[in-house]
């Protein structure tokens, strides 16, 4: 049995008349389908028209897509069925169905086997990429090869989070995971656990007390300080009679435990300036009198690149309790899980 031999006829009725195409139609056969053997009869026969009227891509099943790859690579329908364990007659029969799917012929006769056709060279490039997709799912369904891997994980975190997390955790992933890629995004609060069922989200990255029901990983807690420009005229340093009621303040929209403690003292009116993201709060302090309430990590990191200082007081607010979140869905999973344990890695204070 030859595949050079092989003809592949098919024919339906449309407005127009009767479409047919393949490499040889028999004339004296009534029943459409694939000869495999130019004068041998049908060895494995397909009733196209049956195929047609239920056939769509839903149909397109990783089976014919390995076969197709394994043709395409090796030229040749024998080698293909030996590589694939299959036998001929079925690798025949997947490459026919493809044809049908594709409305193309797909492999042509050649010295030593077939030739493939403009548009199979072009399906090829996305059939291969499609299976080393999947292989790769599945193979990371029982490990994960952070070297190796080209896994994106998606999380959730705010511009706060970005700034203290994002650096260091890309320099590190850079090194042991260069195949890693990464997207932040900030989502209102009532949006973080739809978006983690509907699997839009892996991680969700911060201090989220409202989260409910899932899975919690805690890092580290942090509390709020005060911030002000360098030699502002109503702080000093290390001074225990902090006249709060005597600032004017800034406030970030996302983060509202601030806005509810300066509520709680009645200083609301005190509040000057509202914005949505803390980008801009380091460079507005330090041009100003205006003072900002902020979790202690990211005020250190301001003083550093601003002419900024970091006063303690009693904000009389709950410590923020930093951490990771997920979901059932993804807690077994080799790929989260690691991405889990390099954040614990990275920025979990060693237990004293």
């Amino acid at each position: 049995m030859n595949w050079t031999s092989m003809s592949l006829s098919a024919a339906w009725p449309t407005e127009r008349g009767t479409v047919s195409w393949g490499l040889r139609r028999p004339r004296r056969r009534r029943r459409i389908g694939l000869t495999v053997g130019a004068r041998k009869p049908f060895v494995h026969k397909i009733n196209v028209r049956q195929l047609i009227s239920h056939m769509n891509h839903t149909d397109l099943d990783l089976n014919l897509l390995r076969v197709f790859r394994q043709v395409y690579l090796l030229r040749n329908v024998r080698s293909a069925s030996e590589r694939l364990g299959l036998s001929q007659p079925a690798v025949s029969h997947a490459i026919a169905r493809l044809r049908l799917v594709l409305k193309d012929a797909l492999f042509v006769r050649a010295p030593g086997g077939v030739a493939p056709t403009a548009k199979a060279d072009h399906f090829a490039r996305y059939v291969e990429a499609a299976l080393k997709t999947i292989d790769t799912g599945l193979d990371e369904a029982d490990r994960f090869d952070p070297a190796r891997t080209q896994r994106r994980f998606v999380m959730h975190m705010s511009d706060l989070g970005e700034g203290e997390f994002l650096p260091h955790l890309m320099s590190h992933l850079r090194k042991v995971a260069p195949g890693v890629r990464l997207a932040s995004e900030q989502l209102a609060p009532e949006q973080i656990l739809p978006a983690m069922e509907q699997g839009r989200i892996d991680l969700a990255v911060g201090y989220l007390p409202q989260l409910d029901g899932v899975h919690e990983q805690p890092m580290f807690e942090d509390q709020y300080v005060l911030v002000t420009r360098k030699g502002h005229p109503r702080v000093r340093p290390r001074s225990k009679a902090l006249q709060l009621d005597a600032l004017d303040y800034i406030v970030v929209q996302g983060h509202t435990d601030p806005a509810r403690a300066l509520l709680r003292l009645g200083l609301e009116a005190r509040i000057s300036l509202t914005i949505p993201h803390f980008q801009v709060l380091p460079e507005i302090l330090a041009q100003t009198d205006l003072a900002a309430i902020v979790p202690l990590q990211p005020a250190r990191r301001f003083a550093q690149r601003y002419e900024l200082q970091v006063t303690a007081f009693e904000a009389h607010l709950p410590p923020l309790r930093v951490g990771l979140h997920w979901i059932w869905r993804v807690h077994d999973d080799p790929g989260h899980r690691w991405l889990r344990e390099s954040f614990a890695t990275l920025f979990t204070p060693p237990r004293r």
